[in-house]
């Protein structure tokens, strides 16, 4: 699948569109208290960058977001492709995208936060092939049974 994947804004309707796709997926996985999902508006702070993933016909197909937490640490948001391409590497496009710009920010490590109930497996799968490792609560997410967190030292 020809694929460009390139920085650019959430607020636009197709980006709109996988955000309330990516939350109606995660809705029923885990209690709203534990979803700490930032909105489009958030996802277009100084502190974040979207990452946008596009086919041949320019539809977007995958994203995903840096969000810059200070000097050194980034946190890996909002990670989402179609359910019918997932398994043909756009997770891991955009993952690299997200991990290469952090590189050249100067960030030494990225932490994210995900699920930890039934449903979560590709996601574990996609941050453990991307050498990310399992650790402790981070940043200033509660731990509890609902949630997994991953870091990768950069």
């Amino acid at each position: 699948m020809a694929l460009t994947v390139s920085v650019e804004t959430p607020l636009q309707d197709d980006i709109r569109d996988m955000v309330a796709k990516l939350n109606a997926h995660l809705k029923p996985l885990s209690p709203p208290e534990f979803q700490f999902q930032l909105t489009v508006e958030q996802m277009a702070g100084a502190d974040a960058t979207v990452f946008v993933a596009r086919d041949a016909a320019g539809t977007a197909v995958a994203m995903g977001s840096l969000k810059v937490h200070d000097e050194t640490t980034g946190e890996v948001k909002r990670m989402f492709c179609e359910p019918d391409l997932r398994g043909r590497g756009l997770g891991r496009s955009i993952l690299d995208a997200i991990e290469a710009r952090a590189r050249e920010t100067g960030l030494q490590r990225l932490v994210l936060e995900t699920g930890a109930t039934p449903g979560f497996e590709p996601a574990w799968a996609l941050y453990e092939r991307g050498g990310f490792t399992v650790c402790p609560a981070v940043l200033d997410y509660p731990d509890s049974e609902y949630s997994r967190f991953y870091e990768k030292s950069l």
